[in-house]
């Protein structure tokens, strides 16, 4: 009997102090995903340029002023990200810088060695730009998270294609689950005209 009582009592209190620590946590996570409309979140990522050497760039020094074509991948080196999702990026880049499109961007919570060793390995050259999301926080703040940990990969982003002009989300199709069907150069080909 005191065994149970105590172990209420505990029970109690644990989630008396867990529950504020969890609201105070989850206060700056977006509820929901960046829509039409909206300035893009500030973010720093990283990746390294054609000599070798590691560089940031942030949010308004990629997109201020310009037409970017952002796309994210929940994985660098997974299969539909390594099949499907970059290589048709790369195969469109000219005909989506044609239609007057400044930056070409993948972006995957990924350190920046990974992602270029990634950009190598598919022959990305100077066609798309392939951007570290390290921490996640550019992730984060567009409310596009994906938790992934059930499969032993962490916190990563959501698959997505958008198109940015001078900072504001101009289209966003956004993929639930481990869809790819709304995310592809093809259909960022159709919005742009």
């Amino acid at each position: 009997m005191l065994a149970q009582g105590v172990s209420r009592t505990c029970l109690r209190l644990l989630q008396q102090r867990i529950r504020p620590a969890a609201a105070s946590r989850t206060s700056s996570v977006r509820a929901y995903a960046v829509a039409v409309g909206e300035k893009l979140p500030e973010a720093k990522f990283r990746y390294f340029d054609s000599e070798g050497n590691m560089k940031e760039l942030t949010t308004e020094q990629l997109c201020k002023g310009k037409k970017v074509v952002m796309f994210a991948v929940p994985g660098a080196f997974t299969p539909t990200c390594s099949m499907k999702h970059l290589p048709g990026f790369i195969e469109k880049a000219e005909e989506i810088k044609a239609k007057g499109v400044d930056t070409l961007a993948c972006i995957s919570v990924n350190d920046a060695f990974v992602m270029d060793a990634w950009g190598k390995s598919v022959g990305v050259g100077d066609k798309v730009l392939m951007l570290a999301d390290g921490n996640g926080q550019f992730s984060k703040a567009l409310g596009v998270e994906l938790d992934l940990m059930d499969k032993g990969l962490g916190v990563r982003s959501r698959r997505y294609a958008l198109l940015a002009d001078d900072q504001v989300v101009k289209v966003l199709n956004l993929e639930e689950g481990g869809a790819f069907t709304v995310s592809s150069a093809d259909t960022i080909m159709e919005a742009l005209g």
